[in-house]
């Protein structure tokens, strides 16, 4: 199936938030097609309304529109398989291999024993909405390369989700970025489930699907390979820029 190209200088979508309904493949698509049309429906944060479904319904292929929940306005939530993975605290495990000195093994708490580090940046999906100034808490994914020990031959690194589906992958420049944060706080509550807690990534200056949720793996690698959404037409070097406002492009 074909997927739209990201278009960052596309009309902003309404900001939804969906806590109780996953939107899956054909959801994610939909949306991407509609942002990619560049359909102005007004402002971001206003709600959406049955008349701006009307819109969009006009727009879109997939009949997604007619399912979007009305009157609320900040997170949309996509999964890639239809569903919320669930992995508690105590049973949950971070793995840091491949070419390091010192591989990890990293229970929750453990995780969480290590340097927090606090950031307050936007969340920008690349259909278009936006969630603005969101305190992040977790630990910088340098801090932990740096534990592990990065061999000089490393070039990259492949994230695997426990949803048993969904990877992502960062150059090793990348990665050392001091706004990539292994995340395991929300806006003051530890990630909840469809926020892909209890860990997941976040690529502050990239848009959402990087910020791969449910993260279970860091394998440090000798080059850089496609995940789940560049295998199907996105780009690798995912950067939101200047182009949507963002003062923090790719530097």
């Amino acid at each position: 199936m074909d997927i739209p190209e990201p278009n960052p200088a596309h009309a902003l979508l309404p900001e939804l938030d969906v806590p109780s309904k996953p939107y899956g493949r054909r959801a994610f698509l939909g949306l991407a097609t509609l942002g990619s049309l560049g359909i102005l429906i007004g402002n971001r944060e206003a709600a959406v309304t049955k008349a701006t479904v009307g819109k969009l319904a006009k727009y879109d292929p997939t009949g997604l529109a007619q399912e979007l929940p009305l009157n609320d306005t900040r997170w949309t939530i996509f999964t890639v398989t239809d569903g919320y993975p669930s992995r508690s605290h105590a049973k949950y495990r971070l793995a840091v291999t491949g070419l390091v000195d010192r591989p990890l093994d990293l229970s929750y708490a453990e995780l969480r024993s290590r340097k927090a580090t606090h950031m307050t940046k936007d969340f920008q999906c690349v259909t278009g909405w936006r969630v603005e100034r969101v305190p992040w808490v977790g630990v910088l994914l340098s801090d932990l390369l740096h534990e592990a020990g990065v061999k000089p031959s490393a070039k990259a690194l492949r994230l695997k989700s426990f949803d048993g589906e969904y990877t992502e992958s960062l150059t090793m420049q990348q990665a050392m970025r001091p706004d990539m944060l292994v995340a395991y706080q929300l806006e003051g509550r530890d990630l909840t489930r469809e926020h892909g807690g209890p860990v997941r990534l976040y690529a502050a200056p990239m848009y959402g699907y990087k910020s791969i949720k449910w993260l279970e793996s860091i394998e440090v690698v000798d080059s850089a390979t496609s995940g789940y959404w560049e295998q199907r037409g996105y780009d690798i070097d995912a950067w939101v820029g200047k182009s949507n406002g963002r003062d923090d492009a790719a530097t």
